[in-house]
């Protein structure tokens, strides 16, 4: 099975570099020493700090290999290919909610970075599924779970 191409910012690629990072060099100590202080307490078998420490230690192994795999099929989009006179990853996308007549301004960003309290949506959701490849002006449709949306692109910057 072929793995899915990751897009990422430079940025986004840079932060979780900087995790893995952090990850291997910091976490991973800190981890093997919680297991260590916890076998001096003795009977491994109800040994809950022991415990907590190797599920842990899962969860940071797991998540090491989790950021080597978005890494290693990252794809970076390069900021100096972006249009802006199209809705492209990376770029922000200033919309007008015509049910609402709310402005809101979007950067659209690959799965791995999206988040919605930082204003950045994800190219795979549903609002930026259909606002990619629109131009200014455009109004586009969205199913939401609360039935539709119209936003209209009112202006994309690089």
């Amino acid at each position: 099975m072929a793995e899915r191409e990751i897009v990422l910012s430079p940025e986004g690629k840079k932060n979780l570099e900087e995790e893995l990072n952090y990850l291997k060099l910091v976490r991973r100590r800190e981890v093997a020493e919680r297991i260590k202080a916890a076998r001096e307490f003795g009977d491994l078998s109800e040994n809950s700090e022991y415990e907590d420490a190797k599920n842990e230690q899962a969860f940071v192994e797991g998540r090491i290999l989790s950021l080597e795999k978005i890494l290693r099929h990252a794809r970076v989009i390069n900021d100096g290919v972006k249009n802006p006179e199209v809705v492209t990853v990376g770029c922000k996308v200033t919309v007008r909610d015509l049910d609402r007549d709310e402005i809101s301004e979007y950067t659209i960003v690959g799965a791995h970075e999206a988040d919605p309290s930082k204003k950045k949506i994800s190219m795979d959701s549903p609002v930026g599924r259909a606002l990619l490849g629109q131009k200014r002006g455009a109004v586009v449709t969205v199913v939401v779970p609360a039935g539709t949306s119209k936003y209209e692109v009112l202006e994309i910057t690089a």
